[in-house]
């Protein structure tokens, strides 16, 4: 068995690592179990390459192990047990700790009901469910029996209803010129969030509607809307954040998940009364997203109809997850764990689809007792580079609805109808909203249109958003005319922030021009990836005179992206930086030297010398895997010619909602159909802990 992996290994099937792992576990084991358990941790190893955290056998496809074909697959096995033997067999291996019939021992490899584990991964798993169960199943400081009665039920009621009050002036601009009926009643529903209609009076809500002059002379809606016909999922997931320990929200582009909880930790801060105020951060995956979190948090905050004191008590200003756990340069473990547990009262992590199960586990290791986590993101995006699908498990229960008590409880608190007779859910029902409406794109909206067809994994339903003569979408069909003409877009898009830096820009707004716009693939290799694109475009620049390359690595203009985390330099992988003259005039050279510029998490700008940068790659073009926790006005997407099994519905979902303002999709449709049917499924046993 080791001579076929290593054949394997050297056509490129396996990964190094992968065979020595198979070696390592083969040399550990007995002579009659040596080509089994080698087998088994070579796929172990692989499949953890592709993301999986384990080997489920009740999916094991024997015919087409490590994407062989059959013929390969079954040679490969051949001299082995009947495959219906296998997991029979690994329970009795000195190699595998069966947790159900021994208990864990000093392992490499884990089985736990019919799941095959690298043990370390078997631990991540357990140490995620074990705390997401426990915090879940805590309240915390909420006894619905006796503290949440009475006057504390009000008040919170209260600071709900004040948080999340009804918008008349966006219903009072949406209904200028407005002269059917219907669509008056239509819109006001829209903006109100009205889901019972039929409970309404509609003569007397349009008489006013139409007789209104101004924005306050929509008050009155608030008798004639009352708050049990209206659900506004916001307000329902602040709520239901407020009454938990552990608490999911999770939602698409433009539904307010950053709105949503800057008004949660206001009404946190109001909650506190003037006495202990909670210790808050917010972080994110990445310093692009940690800024972009810092901005936006910021943003909302401003907006909040509550006094100048409460705002100044919340924090605007987010790190990544790496800096809030103290990272340990060469070194996997971070200061922060279970016996240093980190100083804080409540936790915000935006963007959490992009965190993987490794990280997710040492992040909750080092919750402390009691300590608020509340997580970010959508739940259709991608799953993180690395393995599991830790946020998409935990909202595989999304659907169960609330148990009949935190029903209760969320009607209370909102005003809303949410009453349930739910029992036998999972313990994270409670914990999870999905909010559902987006606020950024209307009915008038491609990319929000388009963005919901893709995610229910219909081409027919892609095809006729295509057809509807959307402004903010455009699709290119894939040719030579095509490719060159989506060359030179990007570029023509581009000189915004070259122009930027020819007018002495500051770095932070040639940064912000920059990330205007950005070419997203779904590859890295070949004419439709990264590299080649990336070469592409600096040559056509370089051609135009718009950069000056000159054989050098650095020049001014080039855009970079790390590649390899930089813990003393605070640089992570994803972080993307601009290279410029310094302003002023070097001492010792008599020149300006080039910097290369950052926007670090809190939303400073550092400048670092080109020689102390970390791995890097220019970054005109980047995948759409590292896009994620950005947005682009203008974003160009392009798909390959051929189907890859790389293209699936959550890439392709992910690239277009990456588009803030239009998008230009250069892909074949059938590319694109094909694409939209396939689902990413990454075998993990996380959601079967939970329920």
């Amino acid at each position: 068995m080791l001579k076929r992996l290593q054949k394997l290994t050297q056509q490129g099937g396996l990964r190094q690592l992968d065979y020595q792992f198979a070696k390592f576990v083969a040399l550990h084991s007995p002579q009659p179990q040596q080509d089994l358990a080698a087998l088994m941790a070579a796929l172990v190893s692989y499949e953890l390459g592709k993301g999986h955290v384990c080997v489920r056998f009740d999916q094991l496809q024997t015919q087409h192990l490590f994407g062989l074909s059959s013929r390969l697959s079954v040679a490969l096995i051949d001299g082995l047990p009947d495959p219906s033997q296998w997991s029979r067999l690994l329970n009795q291996y000195d190699v595998v700790a069966n947790v159900q019939a021994s208990g864990m021992q000093a392992c490499p490899l884990v089985f736990d009901h019919g799941r095959l584990y690298l043990n370390r991964y078997w631990q991540f798993e357990q140490t995620v469910a074990t705390r997401i169960v426990d915090m879940a199943t805590n309240q915390g400081q909420v006894d619905i029996d006796s503290q949440w009665q009475g006057q504390q039920l009000t008040l919170m009621h209260q600071a709900l209803n004040d948080l999340f009050q009804p918008s008349y002036g966006h219903l009072y601009h949406a209904l200028q010129g407005v002269t059917d009926r219907q669509q008056r009643q239509q819109i006001t529903c829209d903006f109100l969030d009205i889901v019972k209609p039929q409970q309404l009076d509609w003569t007397a809500i349009d008489k006013l509607l139409q007789q209104a002059t101004q924005i306050t002379d929509l008050q009155p809606l608030d008798a004639l809307v009352p708050v049990s016909t209206c659900l506004n999922w916001q307000k329902v997931a602040a709520a239901m954040a407020l009454t938990r320990q552990f608490a999911v929200i999770s939602g698409g582009p433009g539904t307010g998940k950053t709105t949503t909880v800057a008004k949660l930790l206001a009404a946190l801060v109001m909650q506190a009364n003037g006495e202990h105020q909670p210790n808050i951060m917010l972080v994110a995956p990445t310093g692009k997203a940690a800024a972009r979190l810092t901005e936006s948090i910021g943003s909302a905050i401003k907006s909040l109809a509550v006094p100048q004191q409460i705002k100044d008590l919340i924090p605007t200003q987010s790190s990544t997850l790496h800096r809030l756990l103290g990272s340990i340069p060469n070194r996997v473990e971070f200061r922060h764990h279970k016996d240093n547990p980190l100083h804080l009262d409540v936790l915000v992590v935006d963007e959490a689809s992009m965190v993987d199960l490794p990280m997710m586990a040492r992040l909750l290791d080092a919750m402390p007792q009691g300590a608020k986590l509340i997580l970010l993101g959508d739940r259709d995006q991608l799953a993180s580079v690395e393995a599991g699908a830790v946020l998409g498990d935990i909202c595989s229960f999304a659907s169960q609805g609330y148990s009949a008590v935190q029903g209760q409880l969320l009607s209370q608190l909102t005003g809303f109808d949410l009453h349930s007779n739910n029992i036998g859910l999972s313990v994270v029902t409670d914990c999870l909203c999905m909010l559902q409406k987006s606020y950024r794109f209307h009915a008038l909206s491609g990319i929000g249109q388009l963005a919901k067809a893709i995610n229910q994994g219909k081409p027919a339903l892609v095809n006729k958003v295509w057809q509807q003569g959307f402004k903010d979408i455009h699709h290119y069909p894939l040719s030579t005319e095509s490719y060159a003409s989506m060359i030179n877009q990007v570029v023509t898009f581009y000189l915004d922030y070259l122009d930027a830096i020819k007018a002495d820009k500051t770095p932070a707004e040639v940064l912000r021009a920059f990330a205007n716009v950005r070419l997203l693939c779904a590859l890295r290799e070949g004419d439709f990836g990264v590299v080649g694109l990336n070469q592409r475009i600096e040559k056509e620049l370089t051609h135009r005179g718009r950069i000056s390359p000159n054989d050098e690595t650095w020049y001014v203009g080039r855009p970079i992206m790390i590649t390899r985390n930089d813990h003393a330099l605070g640089l992570f992988n994803g972080d993307i930086g601009m290279t410029m003259l310094e302003p002023e005039i070097d001492a010792d050279s008599g020149r300006r030297r080039l910097r290369v510029y950052f926007e670090m998490p809190d939303g400073t700008i550092r400048g670092i010398l080109p020689s102390r940068i970390p791995e890097h790659e220019v970054v005109y073009a980047m995948t759409i895997h590292k896009s994620q926790g950005s947005e682009f006005a203008d974003t160009v997407m392009v798909l390959p010619a051929d189907y890859t099994p790389i293209l699936t519905r959550e890439l392709i979902y992910t690239g277009i909602t990456r588009a803030k303002s239009r998008l230009y999709l250069y892909a074949p449709l059938d590319i694109i159909s094909k694409s939209v049917q396939v689902r990413t499924e990454r075998a993990s046993g996380l959601a079967q802990l939970l329920v």
